[in-house]
């Protein structure tokens, strides 16, 4: 006979189990995972997604991009202004494909997105069938996991994995291909477990307490030791480890591209961005420190220069999550493995207190260089055309370092990213390793979604605004408040400036004619303004950000205007060059 328990266990587990379609149990997932928007297009092959989610209108909003590329740099956006997971869905074939760069850009920078393609019925794959497209192989390169599902049963573990993946250790991109038997297919659901295992996946490495001790003692006895810092310490949520570690060694620090407003920009052991473009004293002092601590950064190759001259006499200390990056373009004196958030304090708690003033005196000195030379001129000109850097400081007057700003790639990102304020973390997002044109105005969209309570500008040249142009749409549709400042010099700015520098002024086809982009704006209901008249310019601004909703301010600059600093290409970082 059977017993009572046995009954109760029996129903309790029948009321668990229920029948779905694998597009509902896509749904499901999301919500789990706590997914507050969808950027997406539809299209045949994930028709059965988008019919599942109009039943979910209440719990996942969805944006419908203009473009697939528009919607993964949005997904883009949206995770690095958040700190969440950006999610995708596109159709198969082009719809696929259109993700390819956006996915690349998301894999070099470390940011955490999960693509949901669709895909054609799973007994037509391999057949050439209509909008069939191998976007595993395709995507293999640029993602850190994909997988291709062909039986719903696969959607509730494979999802968990993928989001587990896309966020844990060293951040990543994701793409899940689902046929569209499977999106159909019902199967027995019991519920959605969240993953925080794999086995014979080791997101975090195992500290070794010998590391530490030997990176302490380095740094203890370094008499000119100097901090370099990347991404890694706001993907490690350690921006008060950081702080409290530079802070008790007195070590000055610069920053990458990417790991702009760990500390403030006025803090007095920031000393500035390194890299191509960076600061003049940083560039030139990596040269001459005796210890060299990189945390949290990939030593790309527009922030060493020549390889064979970087930092020779120098030992370094490598703090990294990812063991690949270890010696794979520097290599280490001491390495030290794992997430930063728990390294730093091991570390902290191992060195003495300091004072490298006169070491860091010799930053300021350089900084002033910079500034008589490239700095002034550039933020307070007093005649002649309009330049890139004075837009930027007005513009920091209005947010006080606190607006998301997302810029494009080229003259306009140099710019933006050399003199905008950044006073936290999250607040600089931008194409840092692809350098990706057409990359600011999707990512604004999606860091409006990520951060909803901030100032987001998004800062765009020419040239990259007219290569995802159609996100105006996406932007009127959703009344975005995005305030977008084309900084426009009518070339395509930073090949311009290559050509005048190193192909004697020889301007092939870097020479753009645009359209009028104010008017262009008022074909997508946005308002906007042209300026080009220096006792404009700060009015102009004012009118931007007083209006309320999406607002577009063309600015006209100097045409052949140069960002200064300089590294030329196959040149030692202390070859800066300031003109």
């Amino acid at each position: 006979m059977e017993s009572t328990h046995s009954k109760e266990d029996k129903t309790t587990s029948q009321q668990q189990i229920k029948t779905i379609p694998g597009s509902v149990a896509i749904m499901e997932a999301l919500i789990a995972e706590e997914t507050e928007v969808i950027f997406g297009v539809p299209g045949g092959a994930n028709i059965a997604m988008y019919d599942a989610l109009f039943d979910y209108d209440q719990q996942l909003k969805h944006i419908l991009v203009r473009h697939e590329q528009g919607g993964i740099h949005a997904a883009q956006g949206y995770a690095r202004a958040s700190g969440k997971i950006g999610v995708v869905f596109v159709t198969s074939g082009p719809g696929a494909t259109n993700l390819i760069t956006g996915i690349a850009d998301a894999m070099i920078d470390s940011t955490p997105v999960v693509c949901i393609t669709g895909q054609v019925f799973a007994h037509l794959l391999g057949s050439d069938a209509f909008q069939e497209t191998d976007i595993i192989n395709i995507s293999t390169p640029v993602t850190k996991w994909n997988y291709q599902i062909t039986d719903a049963a696969e959607i509730p573990s494979v999802l968990a994995k993928a989001f587990y993946i896309a966020r844990s250790g060293r951040p990543g991109p994701v793409l899940i291909d689902i046929t569209k038997n499977a999106q159909l297919q019902l199967f027995e659901y019991t519920g959605y477990e969240k993953c925080d295992h794999i086995r014979s996946y080791r997101p975090k490495p195992v500290i070794r307490e010998k590391d530490i001790q030997s990176a302490a003692a380095l740094i203890n006895h370094a008499e000119k030791p100097f901090v370099i810092w990347g991404q890694g310490v706001i993907l490690g949520d350690a921006v008060t480890e950081f702080k409290t570690f530079i802070e008790k060694s007195g070590i000055p620090a610069a920053w990458t591209v990417l790991g702009a407003g760990v500390i403030s920009s006025d803090h007095p052991l920031n000393m500035g961005m390194l890299g191509m473009h960076g600061n003049y004293a940083p560039n030139v002092l990596t040269n001459e420190c005796d210890l060299l601590i990189a945390i949290g950064m990939r030593f790309d190759d527009r922030v060493t220069g020549r390889l064979d001259k970087y930092a020779r006499q120098a030992k370094v200390i490598h703090l990294e999550i990812d063991p690949a990056e270890i010696n794979k373009n520097i290599k280490s004196t001491v390495s030290v493995l794992g997430d930063c958030k728990e390294t730093l304090p091991l570390l902290t708690a191992s060195i003495n207190r300091k004072d490298h003033g006169t070491w860091i005196e010799k930053f300021n000195k350089l900084y002033q260089e910079e500034y008589d030379t490239v700095i002034q001129p550039e933020l307070h000109p007093t005649a002649g055309e309009l330049t890139m850097g004075e837009v930027i400081n007005i513009l920091n007057e209005f947010t006080s370092g606190d607006a998301i700003v997302v810029s494009d790639v080229g003259q306009n990102q140099m710019a933006a990213i050399r003199y905008a304020k950044f006073n936290h973390t999250r607040s600089n997002i931008t194409s840092g390793g692809l350098g990706t044109m057409g990359f600011s105005l999707p990512a604004a969209l999606g860091a409006r979604y990520g951060a909803p309570d901030k100032t987001v500008l998004a800062i765009v040249g020419d040239g990259g605004f007219q290569m995802n142009i159609q996100e105006l749409g996406t932007i009127m549709q959703h009344s975005l408040d995005i305030k977008i400042i084309i900084l426009n010099n009518q070339f395509l700015g930073m090949v311009r400036q290559w050509q005048e520098l190193f192909n004697d002024r020889r301007y092939a086809f870097s020479d753009m004619e645009n359209p009028d982009f104010v008017a262009l704006a008022a074909a997508y209901r946005i308002s906007g303004q042209r300026v080009s008249e220096r006792e404009r310019l700060r009015h102009a601004i004012a009118e931007m950000f007083h209006h309320k909703g999406p607002y577009l301010l063309e600015v006209m600059v100097g045409k052949e205007n140069n960002i200064f600093p300089m590294v030329p290409q196959g040149a030692s970082i202390s070859e800066i060059r300031l003109k």
